[in-house]
């Protein structure tokens, strides 16, 4: 019965998304005040209903109802409970309720906190995400039932996938598509400013607050994604270019270069027109992601399906959604005249740059990720793109744009002076060349990892000068702290944001350094690595609620002393019959000690042994960035509606 519940709050989401699309824009068009209002109660109503079908998806996997074929095929009666409630969303029909969810989620959002928008604009976007929302909802019911029934139950369920039954795959994609679908909000208010042929200031800081919450959830989710394949997947490093990673990786840029490019249109009203396509591409690049998730044109441990048909489905609405937005750009965009003229060397100059750079490493990486679909299907060719052509590619956009990121904060709107800049950061390049000059004579001529060192510090000084020159730390010392409290949350999240940058650069430039070793050991022997002596004690079998492990003890001493004990596993999960890897990681936030237990042979245990430096400030640097997203989004200022916002929606209330 629940399960008919779910399928019948699906399809009344279905409905009320599809009144949500016509009504309003409807009403926009004619002048329809009454139609115009009805957009916040239909984008609850579509809330609720989203929210009630995902409820009931999440009570038939926690009470394991095995007459619903997404609960037989994804989860099993020995599961813990938060895996069976992640197996929910941890397949491609429940993540498609949890993508309309937070679609559903992002319009209540715009309803409830868009009361000071224009009435019309207001309108307009709401009905473009209740035409997104409908797309997917007729996806989900016509492809993708997630309450479909199966007769005669079965015994019993087939589990998740081993690998999949992790706390951090419990959370990453919950974030992810709050991160991917924040950008529908952006890209709802791009459509409606083309409908309506304005951008200005007001439009530019409506925008920059989901563009600014989009970006920091996105952050957080790919650094969740790549820490789980870290301790995981036990192969010890941090990105290793997967297709399906780089899908997530395209709009995390181009919604960097959206909420930089947003700030322009805030302060100088220019690069309106920019700003727009940033916007559409942003959302073209998630949904370009949900395609190669679930197309199965890519092969990723990533990817939830491999059907053809749902494929075809997705492409359809990809071109409907994204096809007619670029064509309605095609014709809007020539009207809207630009404005805010500024010389090539300031800081909008500066910002054009980042912008330009960020596009360029957005189509290395897509023409890296599709290009072996498209040598196969048209010369037959089956080719591999790996971390060589991206790592050789990217290099020379990563350093201007980071060169860039320390100079530009501190460049003058409108027209500045080279000079000043770099006379306030002589100190972040001596630093710089410091830290390379002593990564080299402690590591030799490592170039690549002394670089990525130098760039870290130069970014965090970088941020820390421009914190200094807002709060005249050396030209008025005694009212420094004074300027310092009054600072606004919106700069001091662009401050800690930057830094953050710079730590997860380092935690990069580290592990360029990190050292690996191979070895088979029997219980009581040892093996050195960087300095410390890993010893093998003891091999034992355990049992867990469902798989059974071969677990390792490995006491790692330094100098006599011991470090730590590690244990390592093997786990067997008899329902799935595979095996996962379970890592042992001891980090230090200077370094990770990370060990993977191998197959046994002879007595010995294969061991792999990693000393990975720097490694916890990836993902460290990851949170740093979000923490000054969030800091920058409790800026009042940033959320609440430009000046003359309630002026325009109170004009719209005059008779013509």
């Amino acid at each position: 019965m629940i399960a008919e519940l779910g399928h019948f709050a699906l399809a009344l989401a279905m409905a009320l998304s599809l009144a949500l699309a016509v009504l309003p824009l409807w009403g926009a068009a004619r002048g329809d005040g009454r139609l115009m209002a009805a957009a916040p109660p239909l984008a609850g109503g579509l809330l609720l209903a989203s929210a009630a079908a995902f409820g009931a998806l999440l009570y038939v996997f926690a009470v394991n109802d095995t007459t619903v074929v997404g609960v037989v095929q994804n989860s099993h009666s020995t599961k813990p409970m938060l895996y069976k409630l992640a197996g929910a969303w941890g397949n491609h029909e429940g993540s498609m309720v949890l993508w309309v969810l937070t679609l559903a989620l992002c319009a209540g959002a715009v309803a409830g906190f868009g009361r000071g928008l224009p009435t019309a604009l207001q309108a307009r976007v709401l009905a473009v995400l209740g035409l997104i929302a409908a797309g997917f909802l007729a996806f989900i019911l016509a492809t993708s039932n997630p309450f479909g029934r199966i007769w005669p139950p079965a015994p019993d369920g087939q589990g998740l996938n081993p690998v999949l039954q992790d706390p951090g795959l419990a959370f990453h994609p919950p974030l992810l598509y709050l991160g991917y679908v924040g950008y529908a909000v952006t890209f709802a208010f791009a459509v409606a400013a083309l409908l309506e042929g304005r951008v200005d200031a007001a439009w530019g800081r409506w925008v920059r607050p989901w563009a600014l919450a989009a970006w920091a959830f996105l952050t957080l989710g790919i650094a969740l994604g790549s820490w789980w394949a870290y301790y995981e997947l036990g192969w010890g490093g941090y990105w290793f270019w997967d297709p399906v990673e780089n899908a997530s990786l395209l709009p995390w840029l181009a919604g960097t270069a959206l909420l930089h490019s947003a700030t322009v249109v805030e302060k100088r009203e220019a690069l309106k027109i920019w700003t727009v396509l940033l916007a559409l591409l942003a959302f073209a690049m998630s949904l370009l992601g949900t395609f190669l998730v679930r197309s199965g044109v890519l092969n990723s441990v990533h990817a939830f399906a491999n059907d053809p048909e749902r494929g075809v489905f997705i492409l359809a609405l990809l071109g409907l959604y994204i096809g007619g937005a670029f064509a309605l750009f095609a014709w809007r965009a020539p009207s809207m005249t630009p404005t805010g003229v500024f010389a090539p060397l300031s800081r909008e100059g500066g910002l054009v740059l980042n912008n330009l750079l960020l596009c360029s490493m957005a189509a290395v990486v897509l023409t890296g990720t599709l290009w072996p679909m498209f040598a196969d299907l048209l010369f037959d060719q089956k080719i591999s793109v790996g971390p060589p052509f991206f790592n050789t590619a990217m290099l020379p956009l990563a350093v201007p744009l980071v060169l860039a990121m320390a100079a530009g904060p501190l460049l003058a709107w409108k027209r500045a002076h080279l000079w000043p800049v770099l006379q306030r950061l002589w100190w972040a390049a001596l630093l710089s060349a410091l830290t390379a000059a002593l990564v080299l004579a402690y590591a030799g001529l490592r170039i690549g990892p002394a670089l990525g060192f130098a760039a870290a510090i130069w970014l965090i000084a970088g941020a820390l000068t421009d914190l200094f020159d807002r709060i005249a730390l050396f030209r008025r010392p005694s009212a420094a702290l004074a300027r310092a409290r009054g600072l606004p949350r919106a700069a001091w999240g662009a401050v800690i944001a930057h830094a953050g940058l710079g730590v997860s650069i380092a935690g990069m430039a580290g592990m360029g350094l990190a050292t690996d070793r191979l070895v088979a050991l029997r219980p009581g022997t040892a093996a050195p690595l960087a300095g410390y002596e890993w010893r093998l004690d003891s091999l034992a079998d355990a049992v867990g609620p469902n798989w059974t492990s071969r677990r390792a003890t490995v006491t790692v001493l330094r100098d006599g002393a011991t470090v730590t004990v590690m244990h390592p596993e093997r786990r067997f999960f008899p329902l799935a019959r595979q095996t996962t890897t379970e890592a042992a990681i001891h980090t230090t936030w200077l370094a990770d000690l990370y060990l993977v237990l191998g197959e046994e042979e002879d007595g010995r245990a294969v061991l792999r042994i990693h000393h990975n430096p720097m490694a916890p400030w990836i993902w460290l640097g990851a949170a740093i960035m979000a923490l000054g997203g969030g800091i920058s989004l409790s800026d009042r200022r940033i959320r609440v509606s430009a000046p003359g916002a309630k002026r325009a929606t109170q004009a719209e209330k005059v008779p013509a």
